[in-house]
């Protein structure tokens, strides 16, 4: 895996804060020098405008980057149904294509330091014609960064989707703890008992946010992601 490119952002679950991280992370290696492009190359739930449909963590994700695409290539496959992906893609007649996605991204400026590609939904998300999320990660090559909503099961799902990132032979740069759920008992029980479960490092941990920005996200995570590899030394003890 080339650690130089960039990272690919899943979640255990929709609504587990990709975009937030997403935008975060951007904004921690912008924070360190680097130029820096988003992808989110899938997208449901998008609103027709007079230029086409527009997903707003797309628009968000564009708005962060250093080099500003078109929005065809930050977000060349949005449906405007809130469904699973390949439903959506299927409703509207327009599937889902992997090489075209791959061909963008090949095709970015070369003055990019670093791609930030974030995903659709979970981990193992169909994407039509008997693929899914995995399938274009292989194709982009990239480490996998995984956000755990940190909620009632977390624990069940953040190691389910270790188990598959891992078994499906990809690379699992690391891991964020994010705070979704203020009610939550045993927050901190939980987050401990990630730490000394997930073999890959821990990059940071957000406390709850109302309103978060990429800035105050970004402080959130370790330095060490701007760097050409992860190592285990920049995984963070859990306090």
């Amino acid at each position: 895996m080339n650690f130089n490119k960039g990272f690919f952002i899943t979640g255990t679950d929709t609504g587990c804060g990709k975009t937030e991280v997403t935008l975060g992370l951007m904004h921690r290696l912008q924070a360190e020098g680097l130029s820096v492009v988003g992808l989110k190359p899938v997208a449901a739930g998008a609103d027709p405008t007079p230029e086409g449909l527009r997903n707003d963590d797309a628009l968000r994700i564009q708005a962060q980057s250093d080099i500003q695409l078109p929005y065809e290539k930050v977000n060349p496959f949005a449906y405007e149904a809130f469904i699973a992906p390949h439903l959506a893609a299927k409703s509207e007649g327009r599937p889902i294509s992997l090489r075209k996605i791959q061909a963008d991204f090949v095709e970015l400026p070369a003055q990019t330091d670093r791609v930030i590609v974030e995903g659709v939904g979970g981990w193992r998300v169909p994407l039509g014609h008997g693929v899914t999320l995995p399938d274009l990660v292989r194709l982009l090559d990239l480490p996998v960064i995984l956000v755990v909503g940190l909620k009632l099961g977390c624990i069940n799902h953040t190691l389910l989707t270790e188990e598959s990132i891992l078994g499906s032979g990809l690379s699992l740069a690391g891991w964020v703890g994010n705070h979704i759920d203020p009610d939550m008992d045993a927050q901190r029980e939980n987050l401990e008992t990630l730490c000394s479960w997930m073999p890959a490092p821990c990059l940071g941990e957000i406390p709850y946010m109302e309103r978060p920005t990429a800035e105050a996200v970004g402080e959130c995570l370790d330095r060490c992601v701007a760097a050409t590899e992860l190592s285990g030394s920049c995984k963070r003890s859990c306090r």
